[in-house]
């Protein structure tokens, strides 16, 4: 799986933090990090973390097609 932070539309809300603390990290007071290519185990902790997204900034890459979690 792939996963791509819009950082221009990311408000630093971190919901994303608190649903996939392995995968998204707050550096400093509002910069988001997170690990582009997390484990396929981690799929559930995403998606949850990208659905919780209020601006939507989250887009998951199935890396089998699919795309979830689309940034309009």
């Amino acid at each position: 799986m792939r996963i791509v932070v819009d950082l221009n539309r990311c408000q630093g809300y971190a919901q994303c933090v608190y649903l996939a603390h392995e995968v998204f990290r707050l550096s400093g007071q509002e910069a988001l990090t997170y690990e582009p290519n997390p484990d396929d185990e981690r799929l559930l902790q995403v998606e949850r973390a990208a659905a919780a997204c209020p601006v939507q900034a989250i887009v998951i890459d199935r890396l089998d097609g699919a795309k979830r979690g689309e940034a309009s």
